[in-house]
């Protein structure tokens, strides 16, 4: 049975586009809260194949989603490193900021990442044929701004600071993250992910050389990684605010399709990128968060303005407050179907 969105990402084009969404399973649902509440904390929750699979399979079940999409962090590769990671409410991910010196003996344990795999696992199991599951990480300088930083920040100057100030220390971070994270991918691909995506979240500021060393050259080395492995899963990239960095990204890059954030107009990308490249994005998910009518034009501008091999999803993820109804009507927009929007 064919799958909707790997015929996308093989270039070709599909009327209604496939859709699913960022952040699909989340506290939007109840059914997820449900689940989150039996957690110890949120990295217990990531590391229960259990309860992971059970919230990664909920939105396709509720909504009949294209796509699952894998429920994990992209903050799981720096436990393998050895780095102490935990979640406070309210406030987000807190790491241990990481100093220059103790970047050349970062310990590996990949095998604290085992419970992943088993998700993956579980859910492909379950899964039906023609839907996709997608299988992810965070990008290398995404996941290195929070071992930098400790924490998320609106602008990441203390990362791009150490970026310039330590660039041996930075390089060699950069490269241990690649390397651990195209494990990460390469055993979520053996364990039945159909799609891998590379979320570089925090792409936005970069100046271009900088974007070319912080970003291009780590997930080059990933995807190299990978496919020396014999794995020809589909790679998705996602360079998030990258405006025109995006670009370079797309045609330096062996991926099969490039997100897109809210921000970046589908028409004009789609000109400056391979043709068969598929895109996915870009709905402005406070569009979603409004619904009504501004919702139901952001809808169709994303629709009017796409052109090739597209995947419909929003330019970042479901914000908790989503109304369940407002997500159901872009669907059936989506589809062609009759959206009640709220």
């Amino acid at each position: 049975m064919n799958q909707p969105i790997l015929d996308v990402l093989s270039g070709r084009i599909k009327t209604p586009p496939p859709i699913w969404m960022m952040r699909q399973a989340g506290r939007h649902l109840p059914e997820y809260m449900k689940i989150r509440e039996t957690a110890k904390d949120f990295i217990d929750f990531c590391f229960t194949p259990e309860k992971a699979a059970e919230v990664t399979l909920q939105p396709v079940r509720r909504y009949d989603m294209d796509a699952a999409i894998l429920f994990a962090d992209i903050l799981l590769v720096p436990i393998a490193l050895g780095r102490n990671v935990r979640f406070e409410k309210g406030v987000g991910p807190i790491l241990d900021p990481i100093r220059p010196d103790e970047i050349k003996s970062l310990p590996r344990d990949m095998s604290v990442l085992k419970p992943v795999y088993e998700t993956v696992s579980r859910v492909r199991s379950e899964l039906s044929k023609d839907k996709t599951l997608i299988g992810f990480c965070g990008g290398p300088w995404t996941v290195a701004t929070y071992m930098i930083e400790g924490r998320g920040t609106p602008q990441k100057q203390k990362a791009k600071h150490f970026a310039y100030v330590n660039k041996d220390a930075t390089d060699q971070l950069l490269a241990e993250l690649a390397d651990a994270s195209a494990d990460y991918l390469i055993n979520q691909a053996k364990a039945g992910a159909d799609v891998l995506k590379v979320f570089e979240s925090w792409a936005e500021g970069l100046a271009p050389d900088l974007f070319d060393r912080l970003v291009i050259g780590p997930t080059r080395q990933i995807i190299e990684k990978i496919r020396a492995a014999g794995i020809n899963t589909p790679i998705i990239g996602f360079p998030r605010g990258a405006g025109l960095n995006a670009v370079r990204y797309a045609n330096k890059l062996d991926i099969q399709a490039c997100a897109a954030g809210t921000d970046m107009p589908l028409t004009e990308f789609r000109g400056l990128i391979p043709a068969s490249m598929a895109t996915q994005g870009n709905l402005d998910p406070l569009a979603l968060r409004i619904g009504g009518d501004v919702l139901k034009r952001a809808v169709d501008q994303v629709l009017d303005t796409m052109s090739g091999p597209h995947i419909f999803n929003l330019g970042h993820g479901v914000a908790p407050d989503v109304k369940i109804a407002n997500v159901e009507a872009v669907i059936a927009h989506v589809r062609g179907g009759n959206p009640q929007y709220v």
